[in-house]
């Protein structure tokens, strides 16, 4: 019998730093999206699905690689994924040609899972009291690589061409992936079972799990919002304010503060206020969009929309997380697949559809997909409430 290794605040710390780093090469490419545009000469709608692809790629790494982690020794698992994603942002910032870019682009969507080993491995970590704010903590690495990746991408770009923001990433992940396997415990696998079983459970999951269900098209429609702003944003940017990719890039620091969202999204898990809150972060989101709108006229008005909807998204984000992970212990990396698919597949959706819409109207059409989106969250929400009314506001987990 092997005992569980301890969260220590140093893992659970390097842990946040690699799912931050993963996740940030599915979206060094956003602020370049006009620089692409220009330099292959593509439409808006053509550019915006680089990151489509990308999130495709994601997806299928989600489904493919991330249910190994109850299956696979993770120490393993981790730097194999790390080193796989250092490889393929080199061959990012070689590519030769717009297509080759897409190729590897979809490589790189398929292996930078390893956030999503990282988050389910700390909730696994976490005593029980602890796991919402374990799954916060990692969350707030990943949400901070997201948005950090912007600003990274866009002053790189700026100071030594685009190129540069893929070679710099992959050198850091090649870092990391050394570092995992030197600092991540080693870890017993916690299924058994065949592949074919393995992966089939993730569909037995979703049939028996209500909460699995609610809570995932929740995480997909709201991560379908973000990817609708930040696939536009740098397009309604440089045609109102002609902005650089670097300044674009610096509103990821302004995102930064829905970091803050994570940390209390967690604590309030922890305390039995996750169905609750819930509702509070989706009604945050909707009342960014206003703002974001009239973000055309006032920077002002734009930076604040975007800290709302990054708070009301990443705090929806760890409400669902927790949930969700409260349901099988065992299984942990299997919900978090089924999860975070359905989460991926909304950002695919809402970055193809975010292309088309500001093709097709501009900044209005964008705002008034976005918001739509938000408004169906929250009356999926309510529609969940309704059935499983709060008997207690606290303690009571769908």
């Amino acid at each position: 019998m092997h005992a569980k290794p301890t969260l220590t605040r140093g893992l659970l710390a390097f842990m946040a730093i690699g799912s931050g780093l993963s996740v940030a090469s599915l979206y060094y490419v956003q602020p370049l999206l006009e620089l692409l545009a220009r330099e292959y000469g593509l439409s808006e709608t053509s550019a915006g699905l680089l990151v489509t692809v990308a999130q495709v790629g994601y997806l299928t790494g989600l489904i493919a690689v991330v249910p190994l982690g109850d299956h696979h020794e993770r120490r393993k698992l981790l730097t194999v994924t790390s080193a796989l994603t250092a490889v393929g942002l080199l061959a990012m910032g070689l590519a030769p040609s717009f297509l080759m870019l897409v190729a590897f682009s979809i490589s790189v969507g398929i292996t930078c899972v390893t956030a999503q080993i990282l988050v389910p491995l700390a909730a696994h970590l976490a005593s029980d009291d602890k796991r919402g704010s374990a799954v916060g903590a990692v969350m707030s690495g990943l949400l901070l690589g997201i948005l950090l990746a912007r600003t990274f991408s866009g002053i790189m770009a700026e100071l030594a061409g685009w190129r540069s923001v893929f070679i710099v990433a992959s050198v850091l992940m090649a870092f990391y992936a050394v570092a995992c396997y030197r600092i991540i415990p080693n870890i017993p696998p916690t299924s058994h079972t065949s592949y074919r079983t393995l992966y089939l459970s993730i569909l037995h999951l979703f049939r028996d799990e209500e909460v699995l269900r609610r809570r995932s098209l929740i995480g997909g429609l709201q991560y379908a919002v973000f990817a609708i702003f930040w696939t536009s944003m740098a397009f309604m940017l440089v045609r109102q304010y002609d902005m650089s990719e670097a300044v674009i890039g610096l509103y990821g620091l302004i995102g930064a503060i829905g970091i803050l969202a994570a940390r209390i999204a967690g604590r309030l898990a922890d305390q039995g206020w996750a169905r609750l809150s819930t509702g509070g972060f989706l009604l945050t989101t909707i009342s960014s969009w206003g703002l974001l709108y009239w973000g055309q006229w006032s920077l002002v008005a734009f930076a604040i929309g975007v800290v709302l909807l990054d708070l009301g998204i990443q705090g929806t984000h760890i409400s669902n997380q927790s949930e969700v992970y409260r349901l099988s212990p065992e299984a942990r990396s299997r919900l978090t697949t089924g999860y975070m698919a359905s989460y991926f597949f909304g950002g695919a959706c809402g970055s193809a559809s975010s292309a088309v819409a500001y093709g097709m109207g501009g900044w209005l059409a964008v705002v008034a997909l976005g918001s739509t989106v938000s408004i169906l969250c929250v009356i999926i929400w309510s529609i969940g409430e309704l059935r499983f009314p709060l008997r207690s506001m606290r303690r009571v987990s769908r």
